[in-house]
């Protein structure tokens, strides 16, 4: 595992943003672990973060894209540090955009706010998870009405490896659906791998129970399952 992952997963975390438990999803699945990047509260947690982001972006597109799009409302923050994050590391500099939920229709108006997107552009996306593949369906008509623009990649936090409603996850379904490849920092067979019986500050998070109860929940609802 590539060292930015196993910081990633501590990250989470310390932060609050990576719990275990039981929790009850907008599916209706019980699910051992729940990730809430809502949790990021602060300037050092979303300058991590930003970093984090980077990281996985140049690690898997190096610099081959132009803009950085944040959907509202989660993946404004995610865009904003992401940049930031391209810019302090890998002194990579690169536009950002975000959507409003409503078009404005006074002042400068319109859906897209930043950079305007122009013909020919790259764009990679910013989100948290990715659980039903709802927020690309939605941004991806936002995307081609502002321009003719290219979607080279999608970066989340964690891939659930979960099922949609078919046998592939909807990481899986946005490549054959709409051709976007879909990359995340760190997937839920890493965050098991990274903290079994692993301390973060003192405290075993995922103890044997704990990953027996994440295996089963993968056996039933991962991907090849």
């Amino acid at each position: 595992m590539e060292n930015y992952k196993q910081e990633f997963i501590k990250f989470m975390v310390k932060s609050g943003v990576l719990t275990f438990g039981e929790f009850t999803l907008k599916s209706g699945r019980k699910a051992p672990y729940f990730v809430n990047t809502g949790n990021y509260q602060t300037g050092e947690q979303l300058t991590k973060l930003g970093e984090f982001y980077a990281d996985c972006i140049y690690s898997n597109l190096g610099n081959e894209y132009d803009v950085l799009y944040g959907p509202a409302y989660k993946g404004i923050p995610l865009a904003v540090s992401a940049v930031s994050g391209l810019y302090r590391k890998y002194n990579i500099d690169r536009a950002y955009s975000f959507n409003r939920k409503e078009t404005k229709d006074h002042g400068e108006g319109g859906l897209i706010v930043g950079h305007k997107l122009q013909d020919g552009e790259r764009i990679v996306i910013t989100e948290d998870v990715m659980t039903s593949g709802a927020a690309l369906r939605e941004n991806l008509p936002i995307l081609n009405n502002a321009a003719d623009v290219k979607i080279v990649g999608l970066i989340i936090s964690v891939d659930r490896m979960e099922k949609g409603l078919g046998d592939k996850s909807a990481v899986q379904e946005a490549y054959e659906n709409y051709g976007v490849s879909v990359y995340p920092i760190v997937t839920i067979r890493e965050i098991i791998e990274g903290l079994h019986n692993v301390p973060v500050d003192g405290k075993v998070y995922i103890d044997d129970e704990t990953k027996a109860r994440m295996e089963a929940y993968l056996s039933q609802y991962g991907i090849g399952a």
